[in-house]
């Protein structure tokens, strides 16, 4: 509601599957906002190694650091499904956060909970176990404690990218998957499904 009140500096793009929106060294110019798909925020180092640092999902904001004075992308944005969204140019999107107040706050909270979750991620790769980093992120991408179900469908997601994500190999990544299916922590019934079962993994000490 309060992105519809920019006049100017504002538009919808689409994008298709594996799409980039922007690339990391790219202009940063703009806020995006997700009304509709996923996309997938991942880094290269020099020497070629790939990470995800992301996975956002409708109602998601990203490309946020050009507010703050940064001049290139630090990161590459990526749609890993058929996207829908709304482009706002710096200028616009600074006009608008001054003049609505609400929508101010909202932003704010909003990159305050991303930044813990940030620091979550961080603490997870320095303590824990590619087995127990897997869990996690199942468990997130299942957006377990929002709606009470014991079982959720995760959107398709490929093991490569859970690896990049866990900071292993995709082969450690079906292994780990194996096992958790014969636990029944998930299963496969065309679309990936996570069992509640799994926080034991993430809990477990």
């Amino acid at each position: 509601m309060f992105l519809g009140t920019i006049d100017r500096g504002r538009r919808v793009v689409t994008l298709a599957k594996k799409q980039a929106v922007f690339v990391q060294g790219g202009p940063s110019d703009a806020v995006f906002y997700i009304q509709k798909g996923r996309i997938k925020l991942s880094v290269v180092a020099a020497s070629g190694k790939e990470a995800t640092i992301g996975l956002l999902d409708e109602g998601d904001f990203f490309g946020e650091g050009c507010l703050t004075g940064q001049p290139l992308r630090i990161c590459s944005a990526t749609a890993i499904a058929d996207c829908a969204l709304m482009r706002i140019e710096k200028k616009a999107m600074m006009e608008v956060l001054h003049r609505e107040q609400e929508l101010s706050d909202m932003f704010v909270a909003y990159l305050l909970v991303r930044n813990i979750r940030y620091e979550a991620d961080l603490i997870d790769h320095l303590f824990n176990s590619s087995e127990k980093r897997l869990a996690r992120i199942l468990i997130l991408l299942a957006h377990f404690g929002k709606d009470g179900k014991p079982e959720v469908a995760i959107p398709s997601i490929s093991q490569e990218t859970l690896a990049e994500m866990v900071g292993t190999t995709r082969s450690r990544i079906n292994f780990f998957m194996n096992r958790f299916r014969k636990l029944g922590f998930v299963r496969y019934n065309g679309e990936l499904m996570v069992h509640s079962s799994l926080l034991n993994v993430v809990l477990h000490d």
